[in-house]
This record gives C-alpha cells, structure tokens and sequence, in this order.
C-alpha cells in the first residue's frame, strides 16, 4: 500500500467504493480489498465508506459484507439462533432499542475481554512467572526439608535415638505418630521405585 496522505485526527478515513466493486482507500491512494478493511477494523482505524458515485454512506452494508466474508469462510461467531433472533427483531416495536443493547453487551464484553487478556498476559509474563517459579521452589524446598527432620533419625524418639518414649500419655502418642510417619516413608519409598 502506498503511504498515508497526512489528515486531521480523529476523522476517519474515506473509502470510495465504485461501481466495479473497487474500493479505494483514499488516505493511502490506492485499491484495497474488503481483507484489507477488516483489517482495519481489527487495528482500530476508523474508515467511512461512500459510493463514489452519489456519496451516500454505505459502510454499514460494507461491514456486514465482511462479517458474511469471514463467516463463509469458517470464522462463525453468529450462531443461528441468535441470527434468527435478530431477524425477528427487524419490523418488532423494540427495533429501535436493540442496537443500543447489542452495543452496550459487545462494549462490556469487549472491556472483559481486555481485563482477561491483561490478567493472562500477566500470568505468563516472563518476570513473573519466574518470581512465581521461585517462590514455588522455595515454598517446595521448605516442605521437603520439614519432612525431611521428621524421617530423621537423629530426631528425638526417631529411628536413631537411643531414648525409649513414655509408653502413656503424650510419649505414646508421639510413639503412634512416628511409626505412622515411618509407616508413611516406607509406602513413598516403595512407591517411587516402582
């Protein structure tokens, strides 16, 4: 495409159509296809379409042509039942209502969209995950460590310690936990050779 020819902010661009389906893209002074125009509207900018001839404003019929192009050719975002349900709001008494509603919906939906692509993006940002990763390392390498003085004999009342426990009360259930603990290393033992 050629280059842009310089316009005042914040009017959109002017798109001619002809009578030969062409259009002409009036900002960059050459013929552009209705991909290019939906590209457009994926990266924000705002175009006007007239007929060349009478300059009558024709992009709405211009935009549901694409969104016809796009669903013929697999990208189906409008299921039947709500096309069917549009269809039936043509000639209805809330007629006039239904486009500020469908505008409204497709703003907040856009605008949660957004909070959920920067919510993602953040997740599986680099720095972060790391400093996630980290964290989860640290916090894993502390719990090993933990279970790693309870199997330890050197503990009091573990394997290596010379001290029988009281056989009631407080030693005895200290005694109970440990055998289920010792009970417990054997199982994970047996378990990661298989």
């Amino acid at each position: 495409m050629a280059k842009k020819k310089d316009r005042m902010d914040g009017e959109p661009v002017a798109i001619k159509k002809y009578a030969n389906r062409r259009l002409y893209h009036t900002g960059t002074s050459s013929y552009v296809t209705l991909d290019h125009l939906c590209q457009m509207v994926k990266d924000g900018e705002d175009f006007v379409v007239r007929d060349a001839q009478s300059g009558e404003d024709i992009t709405r019929s211009v935009l549901t042509q694409i969104i016809f192009e796009e669903e013929s050719k697999g990208q189906t975002l409008l299921p039947v039942p709500f096309l069917r349900q549009l269809i039936g709001f043509y000639g209805d008494t809330l007629e006039s209502v239904v486009p500020n509603y469908l505008q409204a919906t497709m703003d907040a939906f856009a605008e949660n969209q957004d909070q959920l692509k920067r919510s993602y993006g953040a997740a599986f940002d680099p720095e972060q995950s790391i400093q996630a990763f980290t964290k989860l390392a640290e916090q894993n390498m502390a719990m090993f460590e933990n279970a790693a003085k309870m199997f330890s004999p050197f503990m009091p009342g573990g394997k290596g310690d010379e001290r029988a426990p009281e056989k009631s009360g407080e030693g005895a259930q200290i005694q109970a936990l440990q055998d289920q603990l010792a009970a417990l290393q054997e199982q994970i033992t047996s378990l990661s050779k298989k």
